[in-house]
């Protein structure tokens, strides 16, 4: 999972490195994390403790974490998930900074996401767990076909769960 690259119109995303970890963090933020189920690290050094447990899941092949990089400068434009990608539903999860918001890289990113994951696994669908609220985020799964077929209640938010199907070149 370390070699992969999958590039975009705008971007190239690529495994996360440990090298990565600084900008990555740069990016978080109060508007990225009010809608995820998570919250922000403190410190380089927590988020250190994070990202340092999905270096074994993307050994074994179970997840993988992918930064996505612009072409234009190669600065880092966030963080996206497949969760149990070895499954029939592997989970997609995303977020990005904020100076990226309302230009459409999240479903550039997550459509070339779910298609190279549906190119190299058996998908029957992807999952994709928004918070209520977040209608940008919303409308990327809806945009690829997906519906609400569940609904969560974590500690931070409501949340619907997506179901999109496998996108095909």
């Amino acid at each position: 999972m370390r070699e992969i690259e999958i590039p975009t119109e705008r971007t190239i995303l690529r495994a996360f490195r440990p090298e990565d970890a600084r900008e990555v963090f740069a990016c978080i933020s109060p508007e990225i994390t009010r809608f995820t189920a998570w919250e922000a690290p403190a410190s380089e050094e927590a988020f250190a403790e994070v990202w340092q447990n999905w270096l074994p899941a993307m050994e074994d092949g179970s997840e993988v974490t992918l930064v996505p990089r612009s072409r234009e400068d190669s600065r880092c434009l966030g963080i996206l998930g497949v969760h149990a990608i070895k499954s029939d539903r592997p989970e997609l999860g995303i977020w990005l900074r904020r100076d990226v918001h309302g230009k459409r890289f999240g479903n550039e990113l997550i459509g070339a996401v779910a298609r190279w994951v549906s190119k190299t696994q058996t998908v029957r669908y992807f999952e994709y767990p928004v918070a209520e609220e977040n209608i940008a985020s919303r409308r990327i799964a809806e945009a690829y076909g997906g519906e609400v077929r569940e609904h969560r209640q974590n500690r931070k938010y409501g949340c619907v769960v997506y179901h999109i199907p496998p996108i095909l070149p």
